[in-house]
């Protein structure tokens, strides 16, 4: 039985990259699996830490990759 977070590719804890609109990247946590935004026709989301800021925020699977 797979979890979530392995469906996604990533696991809670792990270090990615947030490649942001403006071509810069951040250091993340992932956190976990966002909300069913594509239920509602939107892209698949997912929950990071922001390492710089200690900010939470969701952002589109597509804009994160593992470091």
């Amino acid at each position: 039985h797979m979890s979530d977070d392995e469906f996604v590719g990533f696991k809670k804890g792990e270090e990615v990259n947030v490649h942001m609109s403006d071509g810069s990247v951040r250091p993340a946590i992932y956190v976990g699996e966002g909300e069913n935004s594509v239920f509602f026709g939107g892209p698949p989301l997912v929950y990071v830490v922001m390492e710089d800021t200690k900010e939470p925020g969701e952002v589109e699977l597509d804009r994160v990759t593992s470091r």
